[in-house]
């Protein structure tokens, strides 16, 4: 379903990404791991074409990530999610509907629907002036899966959640693993990634230092976070 091909990326005398591969698999729940800086974004950025690597390519269900094409299968929610204070969590996802091609009938039984899943009803009708920077991700997520994508890109979904909300944020992922969609998280809540993802890559300096299933990267008596220290420290 996604596919880098020896990206390189260079934003003048600074490599971003060097000679990066990477697959992931129908239906695979993938985590990109690493320190700030280590090229985690810019893997995402690629891939919905933000931004265009400096050689190599990238692919999203064997079309070039820079064909729109690509992304018409993609729900992503980005790090820092920006509402406008005055719009409604409805209207918002109302013109995320529309952006992707719903006709407004399609549309509403599927906002309807994507509210209950992220736990905003009662809510949804707010201005977004009145919303928690949790409740503001939760939007965000399901403004992601109103158009029923086979792929979502989640760049650190957990800022602003509680514990509470982090928990039913890894329930309603979870769902979407039972009905076999794919997931690419970036995240340093490791805990959590080592809860929800089947697959991981740990990326440092731009370099993919490790990859493997969580299985295969947690040894036995460590967590995630023990790995993540162990290869990048």
């Amino acid at each position: 379903m996604i596919e880098l091909r020896n990206i390189t990326k260079q934003y003048g005398t600074i490599t971003a990404l060097k000679n990066v591969s990477l697959k992931v698999n129908k239906g695979e729940f993938f985590a990109l791991l690493g320190p700030n800086g280590a090229g985690k974004t810019t893997i995402l950025r690629i891939l919905l074409d933000f931004t265009h690597p400096t050689s190599g390519d990238a692919f999203i269900n064997g079309i070039s990530a820079r064909n729109p094409e690509a992304r018409r299968n993609i729900g992503y929610l980005p790090e820092n999610l920006a509402m406008p204070s005055w719009i409604s969590g409805y209207d918002y996802l109302m013109r995320h509907a529309l952006l992707y091609g719903m006709g407004k009938r399609a549309a509403a039984p599927a906002i309807d629907s994507v509210i209950e899943t992220v736990v905003m009803k009662g809510r949804e009708h707010h201005a977004a002036s009145t919303y928690s920077k949790g409740m503001v991700q939760r939007i965000g997520l399901a403004a992601a899966l109103v158009a029923s994508p086979k792929i979502i890109i989640l760049d650190e979904p957990g800022n602003g959640l509680d514990p509470i909300g982090t928990r039913e944020f890894r329930l309603i992922l979870e769902d979407l693993r039972n009905r076999g969609v794919t997931l690419l998280l970036n995240s340093h809540i490791l805990s959590e990634v080592e809860k929800i993802c089947t697959s991981a890559a740990i990326i440092n300096n731009g370099q993919i230092v490790v990859k493997d299933t969580i299985a295969g990267l947690v040894r036995e008596g460590e967590s995630l976070e023990d790995v993540f220290i162990r290869v990048t420290g």
